[in-house]
């Protein structure tokens, strides 16, 4: 196999997983608990999208009590939470590939 044609492959590949980081980053997936109480949705990389309260979750005694803004606050917090978290982690996985990789950014792996 000769110079030209393993670059070739090499920028088909990349090109696959630049394709492949797309779709898992555009995907939804969507988890549950508590009987759909509380809705969480992360992307196809597992970064955290977005959680949805029933009132059910915060009282489930007297559902009717908790108001939609406490809900939305609640939300609110936890989303921020959940993405500082995540930041957070990709950070430190960044930081790591680069001890192993020597900083060579290699396309997929961060």
């Amino acid at each position: 196999m000769n110079f030209a044609n393993m670059m070739q492959q090499a920028q088909k590949m990349q090109k696959k997983l630049q394709d492949a980081q797309a779709d898992l980053s555009a995907m939804e997936i969507g988890g549950e608990a508590g009987n759909g109480a509380v809705k969480v949705v992360c992307n196809g990389q597992g970064k955290f999208k977005s959680i949805k309260l029933a009132p059910e979750a915060i009282n489930p005694e007297n559902p009717s009590a908790v108001d939609q803004d406490t809900l939305e606050m609640l939300e609110e917090l936890i989303a921020q939470a959940m993405n500082q978290a995540t930041e957070k982690a990709a950070e430190k996985s960044e930081a790591a590939m680069k001890n192993i990789t020597g900083g060579i950014k290699i396309p997929g792996l961060f």
